[in-house]
Order: C-alpha cells, then sequence, then structure tokens
C-alpha cells in the first residue's frame, strides 16, 4: 500500500488505444511494450507509485467499458504489477469503477481511482454517476484489500448533485481510502482553495489529480498527501505524447528537496 506520510508521486501509466478502440492500430504488443517501459523509467526514476488508465481511448464510455477493454488493461496492470517493486493502481475511464475493482483484485493490484464514487455530474459523455454501493459490496464479495482513491469535483464535469464541494467530500470520506482534488481539467493547477476545504472537512488523505509542476509544487505541497501526475510527465506537456525523462527528473528532485526541508 501506499505511504501517503512519505506525500507520493503517483505516476499515471496512459496506455495507448487499447484493443476495440476506434484509436487502436491492430498492435496489442506495442500497448504491452510502451506500457511496461514507461513503468521501468518512472521506478528508475524515483516515483512512488503507477496507476494505469485507458487514457488514450476517448471518447469514453460514461459507465460500463466492454470486455476488451477490460482484457487490455487487466493484462497490461498484471504484467506491471510482476514486474513493479512499488504499488500499482488501476482507473477505468470514464467511470467504470467495477471493472477497476475487478482488475485490481484479480492482478494484485493496490488501489483503484473513482472520478464519480457518490452523487453524479454532467459531463462530455452526459449524466455520469456514481456507484459506490455497487463497487463496496464488490470489493468485500472479492475480498479484495484495494483501496479506493475517489475524486471530489472531478475534471472535465459539472456538479450535478453537490453544488458545494465541501458537501461531496463528507459524503465520499466514509466510502473511500483517499480524496483526489483536481484543476477543472487535465493538466491545470488544482485551486488551493480547494485543497483547504478537503483538509477541513475530511480526515482522508488529499491527493491533487492535476496540474502539479516542479514550478507550482511549493504552493501546494504542505496541503497534499500525494501527487497524480500525468500531463507534466510528456513531452511539452501534452497528456497525448510519449514520456519525458528530463521531465520526471526535474519534478522528482523538486519534490524530494521540499520532502526534506520537512524534516529540517
Amino acid at each position: 500500500m501506499i505511504d501517503f506520510k512519505k506525500k507520493p508521486v503517483i505516476a499515471c501509466i496512459h496506455l495507448l488505444p487499447t484493443v476495440g478502440s476506434h484509436r487502436y492500430d491492430g498492435d496489442v504488443e506495442q500497448i504491452y511494450k510502451t506500457a511496461l517501459w514507461e513503468a521501468r523509467a518512472f521506478i528508475d526514476h524515483g516515483v512512488d507509485a503507477l496507476i494505469v488508465e485507458n487514457f488514450r481511448d476517448g471518447p469514453f464510455f460514461p459507465a460500463e467499458v466492454p470486455a476488451e477493454t477490460i482484457a487490455t488493461l487487466a493484462g497490461v496492470t498484471r504484467e506491471i504489477v510482476r514486474m513493479a517493486s512499488i504499488p500499482v493502481g488501476v482507473a477505468v475511464l470514464r467511470n467504470d469503477a467495477e471493472a477497476a475493482m475487478a482488475i485490481a483484485a484479480s492482478t494484485n493490484a493496490s488501489f483503484i481511482r473513482v472520478n464519480v464514487h457518490v452523487g453524479a455530474v454532467l459531463a462530455a459523455q452526459g449524466v455520469v454517476e456514481g456507484r459506490s454501493h455497487a463497487t463496496l459490496r464488490l470489493r468485500t464479495n472479492l475480498r479484495a484489500s484495494v483501496a479506493i482513491y475517489a475524486d471530489a469535483g472531478v475534471k472535465h464535469s459539472n456538479p450535478w448533485v453537490y453544488p458545494k464541494l465541501s458537501e461531496e467530500i463528507r459524503d465520499l470520506s466514509p466510502h473511500s481510502d483517499a480524496i483526489i482534488i483536481s484543476g477543472a481539467v487535465t493538466g491545470l493547477e488544482t485551486d488551493t482553495a480547494d485543497l483547504r476545504i478537503a483538509k477541513e472537512v475530511t480526515t482522508k488523505p488529499i491527493l491533487i489529480g492535476s496540474g502539479t509542476t516542479p514550478e507550482n509544487i511549493d504552493k501546494v505541497f504542505d496541503a497534499a498527501d500525494g501527487f497524480i501526475v500525468g500531463s507534466y510527465f510528456k513531452v511539452d506537456g501534452i497528456p497525448t505524447n510519449p514520456i519525458d525523462l528530463d521531465r520526471i527528473k526535474v519534478f522528482m528532485a523538486a519534490k524530494k528537496r521540499l520532502h526534506a526541508t520537512e524534516f529540517v
């Protein structure tokens, strides 16, 4: 499991378009090879955990994804878990939390990310509804020790049920193992006011889900218990680009510097 005392950096492995996606090019081996190469690069550069996502499959299904998507994610996740010395998680976009839970339980992954765990939002996929009741029951039935990291005020959406972030976090907290606070869209900096609200409302760990860079990490470091990083680790900061090893080095150096000053 992830040690939040270390303020972990969780790096996103954005899979190439998975089998069945309209962008899939027919080369399943390249999906595995690219994901495993990225996982090794992240581990070698000191990240604390990894999360596997079908990020390049968009536009996404709002809820249940097809069997071929689940199969691809499960296969790749298992290979990464087998080679990794750090925790591995999975997110099934847009919001198939039950598939993510099943994959994690079947591959020995440590956690899942759920975009909408309670309530509902309006997004590009239409109304996206939380299914915490089903996800939690499934975790129990699978006897899985899989943590649930749930978004509050999830990016790329507008609230349908919770007009106030504090209300959503209040309802999320009993059913989640960590709360994720992000900017409005992928790569956008997370609002420090939202982090303060989260800290006031819950005792669960708070993860920043987007927009953290070496230039702004000092502003949010004290308020966060960890950082999910996707876009910044890519060439030119564009999430669909390949990863950039120099960017990983710079970010990890900035994070380690700040973490070291906590104990001075």
